[in-house]
């Protein structure tokens, strides 16, 4: 099933100049980007889009972190893009992130591991929406695209 999901290139990701190869192993496994943005967060959008672990120990200093750099926020297309870029990535703790996957390649622990991937279809239609307006992101097929680069 041909599916959205949301991610974000974190601010460790970013600094540490790892866009390009977040991205190319995205599309080399088959997914579009259909929207993508560099943005800087500000306390307030941080403290909003990660609302959910308010009262978490770990919420302000995550908070801290994610406003010290600027992110890139993406919109991936593809078959079972939620699952199948969660596997691409790792788990949340880089120390036990499989072996080739992103987090475990570049990461350094669980909240510093680079990328933020949305974890159900539910949370990337919010998350999605957080971040992009519905005519930001593009619709396009394979054959559209293939006539563009002949």
């Amino acid at each position: 099933m041909i599916e959205k999901t949301f991610i974000i290139v974190k601010p460790d990701g970013v600094c540490k100049r790892l866009i390009g190869k977040v991205l190319e192993r995205l599309e080399t496994a088959g997914f579009k980007i259909v929207g993508m943005k560099m943005i800087r967060l500000n306390q307030k959008t941080a403290e909003d889009f990660y609302s959910n672990h308010r009262g978490k120990f770990f919420f302000e200093p995550y908070v801290e972190f994610m406003i010290s750099a600027p992110i890139i926020v993406c919109v991936i297309e593809g078959e079972n893009a939620v699952a199948a870029v969660r596997k691409i990535i790792g788990n949340t703790d880089s120390k036990k992130a499989e072996k080739g996957t992103l987090r475990n390649e570049y990461g350094f622990n669980d909240r510093r591991n680079i990328i933020h991937a949305s974890d159900s279809a539910a949370t990337a239609k919010t998350e999605m929406e957080y971040f992009f307006k519905a005519s930001e992101l593009f619709v396009y097929s394979d054959d559209d695209w293939k006539e563009k680069v002949k």
